[in-house]
């Protein structure tokens, strides 16, 4: 999953720290961080590993594959946070800001943790108010543009966005069948953090 299913799936303020840390840090640096962004580290991997394993996700990658092979569950993740951005069952527009607002707060109230590469990132990130903007087709554009500019072995031209707006109805399906799932997964693996404390 992307950056709003991350921080949508999370429940202290901590684990928003961790569960955006987790792809900014070694292994190793993990156990230098305060408990409950520990478990966010923990949440984002077993978020990642529930997701690689889902058949909806399978079946999600498909749409992307004969573009980008094995990059296609990047744009996956990038295609599932639209929806989760548009799923008004689960928050209002103006929650899904409220949301939004929350995280970049948190994030910079946990600023000294923070790793430059991503303080970089974040003042972007909140600038143009990514989270929320997740929602827009627009939004899931400039993020997927911002893969293809991070892969290596990928030209920039590759036409995914449009695989994703020629796709929509199909990669909705994949996300109907899919998120409930990840949601139950995320509240049971919280659970067992919690016991831990």
């Amino acid at each position: 999953m992307n950056y709003l299913a991350h921080s949508y799936l999370t429940f202290t303020d901590g684990q928003i720290v961790g569960q955006f840390l987790e792809d900014f840090i070694r292994n190793r640096d993990r156990f230098s961080f305060a408990k409950d962004i520990q478990d966010g580290i923990t949440l984002h991997r077993a978020i990642d590993t529930f997701t690689d394993s889902h058949p909806a996700i399978h079946e999600a990658k498909k749409i992307f594959s004969p573009l980008v092979r094995l990059y296609a569950g990047a744009f996956v993740d990038v295609s599932m946070d639209y929806f989760v951005a548009n799923d008004l069952q689960l928050h209002t527009l103006a929650e899904w800001k409220a949301h939004s607002l929350r995280v970049y707060r948190v994030l910079n109230e946990h600023e000294q943790w923070l790793p430059e590469n991503f303080k970089m990132m974040l003042k972007k990130m909140e600038q143009d108010d990514w989270l929320y903007n997740y929602r827009e087709d627009q939004g899931i554009k400039f993020s997927m543009r911002n893969v293809l500019n991070k892969a290596k072995y990928l030209e920039k031209d590759i036409p995914v966005f449009e695989a994703f707006l020629e796709n929509k109805a199909a990669l909705q399906q994949c996300y109907t069948h899919f998120f409930p799932d990840l949601l139950a997964h995320a509240k049971g693996v919280n659970a067992l953090l919690q016991i831990e404390h």
